[in-house]
C-alpha cells in the first residue's frame, strides 16, 4: 500500500523560503519517479519538479528553475522541495506524486500512479 504524505506548507511573504517534505511509504524499487505538482485555484495541476529515485536525475519547470530544489534523503523515503525567492504566483496546493518511470513526460499528471493529499503554500 503506497502512501505519500506532504508537510511543510504555510504562508510566507514574497522573497521568502519554505521547504516541503513528502514521506513516502510502500514504494518499491520499480517506483522510480517521484515529484511535485501544484494546483492554483481555477488552474490545471502543473508539474514543478521531479527526480529519478535511483539515478538522481532531476527535472524542473522553467518557472521554478534556479529557485526550487528537489532532493531526497539517502533512504529514498522522504522527498523534499526547497523553495526560495517565493513569488505570489507560487501560491497553490502542492502535491507529491510517484510513478514507475518518468514517462511519458515527468510533468504530466497521467505519468503518476500515486498522489498525496496536498499541502497549501500561500505567498502574499
Amino acid at each position: 500500500h503506497v502512501q505519500l504524505v506532504e508537510s511543510g506548507g504555510g504562508s510566507v511573504q514574497p522573497g521568502g523560503s519554505l521547504t516541503l517534505s513528502c514521506l513516502a511509504s510502500g514504494l518499491t524499487q520499480s517506483s522510480n519517479c517521484i515529484g511535485w505538482f501544484r494546483q492554483a485555484p481555477g488552474k490545471e495541476r502543473e508539474g514543478v519538479a521531479a527526480i529519478r529515485r535511483y539515478s538522481g536525475t532531476t527535472f524542473y519547470a522553467d518557472s521554478v528553475k534556479g529557485r526550487f530544489t528537489i532532493s531526497q534523503d539517502n533512504a529514498k523515503t522522504t522527498l523534499y522541495l526547497q523553495m526560495n525567492s517565493l513569488k505570489p504566483e507560487d501560491t497553490a496546493v502542492y502535491y507529491c506524486a510517484a510513478s514507475i518511470p518518468c514517462l511519458p513526460n515527468w510533468n504530466e499528471t497521467r505519468t503518476y500512479n500515486y498522489w498525496g493529499q496536498g499541502t497549501q503554500v500561500t505567498v502574499s
